[in-house]
């Protein structure tokens, strides 16, 4: 199958080379004419022989709502526009009505993988009509991990983004839990083998996990994680899933926490603990830090 991909990055650019060894016609759009194999969208869209199938890797926001408007005015009836990054699921509303009128499908598609993804395959929530979805089989299966499970064709338009929202939510909980359990155990008098620890847990235990093996491997690196910032930015889906959560009035005690603790992490001194500390000396003449 052909397929043109806009955004050639970590991901896109790892998709791009996993489709071809697979045997498809893959071509690839990117501002950096080092990576591209179209001189811009007019030029890939003119490479792709119809019905086309355009699939988009770059950041939410303006930057993915610009892609479709242009692949709007761009692509014709039969054509079809896949957003394989980290949208919300009520852009995708709005893409496919932007679209639909023209004829262009539109799917979305969570992808997760990371820069593994190429060797290990991308695990794939897609939303869509059943009629789209179909068509793109060849694709999804070239991209999703071997077996019978890393693909799911979730719902309609938005449901995919919607799962990998979730997904993303639930990622954030588990590194946190990950997380804590690190600085417990550095802080313990009794543990003298931290990294060895956690090495321990990769094998046999409940807890085991690619996260885990993940941070088994960041530790072998860097045994006290000496070289790593505190500081932990979030991409926008934790945030959806605790508004999502709000709405639908689902308790998120602990996508919540994690995502309130990434808020944290980019204090260098928080003014709540402030009012905290300035409290405590008030009501109990309890000491305070000079600045």
């Amino acid at each position: 199958m052909q397929l043109g991909i806009i955004g050639l990055g970590k991901m896109g650019g790892n998709m791009r080379e996993r489709l071809r060894r697979a045997g498809h016609d893959a071509i690839g759009y990117d501002r950096d004419p080092e990576k591209s194999d179209a001189a811009d969208l007019a030029d890939l869209v003119a490479k792709l022989a119809a019905p086309r199938a355009v699939w988009s890797m770059v950041p939410s926001g303006e930057v993915t709502r610009t892609v479709v408007r242009e692949l709007g005015e761009l692509l014709d009836d039969g054509d079809v526009v896949i957003d394989g990054g980290n949208s919300r699921y009520t852009d995708d509303l709005e893409h496919a009505e932007l679209l639909g009128p023209k004829g262009i499908g539109y799917v979305d598609a969570g992808v997760s993988g990371g820069v593994w993804g190429l060797e290990n395959g991308y695990a794939l929530m897609v939303g869509g009509a059943d009629e789209h979805v179909r068509r793109l089989m060849p694709i999804f299966d070239a991209l999703k991990p071997e077996g019978e499970h890393g693909f799911v064709h979730a719902g309609g338009v938005g449901a995919g983004h919607y799962a990998k929202m979730v997904h993303n939510g639930i990622e954030y909980g588990l590194m946190h839990a990950y997380a804590e359990g690190f600085e417990l155990l550095a802080a313990s008098e009794a543990v003298t083998d931290v990294p060895g620890v956690i090495k321990s847990w990769r094998e046999g235990t409940v807890i085991r996990s690619w996260l885990l093996d993940l941070l088994d491997a960041a530790l072998d690196e860097d045994p006290e994680l000496a070289e790593v910032s505190g500081y932990a930015e979030d991409s926008g889906e934790g945030r959806w899933t605790v508004e999502e959560g709000i709405r639908l009035a689902v308790p998120l005690h602990v996508i919540a926490a994690s995502l309130f603790a990434r808020f944290a992490s980019r204090q260098d001194d928080s003014p709540a603990m402030k009012a905290v500390a300035a409290l405590r000396h008030q009501f109990g003449g309890h000491g305070t830090r000079a600045q």
